[in-house]
Parts: structure tokens; C-alpha cells; sequence
């Protein structure tokens, strides 16, 4: 083999492990449902396969994702929601019943199974609200008024900006 093509097949290798690391898997409760947010290291083109579990009593059950096949339980709970290096899964209608450890696994499509994962234990009781956006979806309709009324209240010199 010639080690030029040798060299290029192990960068790509190592290229490949390293695009689909699991850095992060949280749980938060938003309303009644558990919000989980498994973010992922993203430095390749190629698509990459994820499956959501919940590990209950020693059994797993496959929530969502392109990896398992998902409990049919579970289908009508689910929505997902993906970004570039983030994947978000909810589970509507949660209860003490989805308590349990929860797992975010990916990998790469076409690639020899290196499977990264994370997990987290979850207990409804111990869940925190989810934060962040919610200050401004829950009541913005003061927030646009506001803006388009700066302008008008620094011309009117109420305000200096």
C-alpha cells in the first residue's frame, strides 16, 4: 500500500471518531414535558445516525432516532428537533413512570460503528425547569412596540441612545 494513501485513510479515520463525539446530554422539564439536549462535536460532512434510549429495570427502550427501532409507546411522545451540533428530544406527558437513565448515542453513517454516547439519570422530582428561552416566549408582546419605538422616543429626545 502506498503510505500516502495510508496516511490519508487514518486522518480520515480520526477525522471520522472525532466528528460525532458526545460532549453533553442534559434533561429539563419544560411544562409536563422532559426536554433532553445532547450536543455533539460536528467536524464532517457526512450524515450522522443518533438513537434517544431510556434504560429502565435493566431494559432499554429506544425513544427515537435513525439508529434502533423505536418502541411504538413511545412514537406519538416524541419530537425532535436538530441543529448542526445539537440534537433535542422531548417526551411529552413525562411521569415518575419515564424515570430512568437516559442515553444520546451517535454515530456516522457508512462508518464502522464507533458509537459515542452519554448519559444522564433522570427523576421528575430532581428535574429543573428548562430556562433560557422561555423568559421570551412566554410574553413578548411588549418587546416588539418597544423597538420600533426607540427611534421615535430618541427623536423626541425622551431618550439618548
Amino acid at each position: 500500500m502506498n503510505p500516502t494513501i495510508g496516511i490519508t485513510l487514518l486522518l480520515t479515520v480520526l477525522q471520522v471518531a472525532r466528528g460525532q463525539k458526545v460532549t453533553s446530554l442534559t434533561a429539563c422539564l419544560v411544562d409536563q414535558s422532559l426536554r433532553l439536549d445532547c450536543r455533539h462535536e460536528n467536524t464532517t460532512n457526512l450524515p450522522i445516525q443518533y438513537e434517544f434510549s431510556l434504560t429502565r429495570e435493566t431494559k432499554k427502550h429506544v425513544l427515537f432516532g435513525t439508529i434502533g427501532v423505536p418502541e411504538h409507546a413511545y412514537r406519538s411522545r416524541t419530537n425532535f428537533f436538530s441543529k448542526y451540533n445539537l440534537k433535542v428530544l422531548y417526551l411529552s406527558d413525562f411521569t415518575t413512570k419515564d424515570e430512568g437513565t437516559y442515553t444520546c448515542a451517535l454515530h456516522l453513517s457508512g462508518q464502522t460503528p464507533i458509537v459515542s454516547n452519554r448519559n444522564v439519570s433522570v427523576l421528575r422530582d430532581k428535574l429543573v425547569k428548562c430556562g433560557g428561552t422561555s423568559l421570551l416566549t412566554q410574553n413578548t408582546s411588549w418587546l416588539l412596540p418597544l423597538l420600533f419605538s426607540l427611534p421615535l422616543l430618541q427623536a423626541m429626545d425622551f431618550i439618548s441612545l
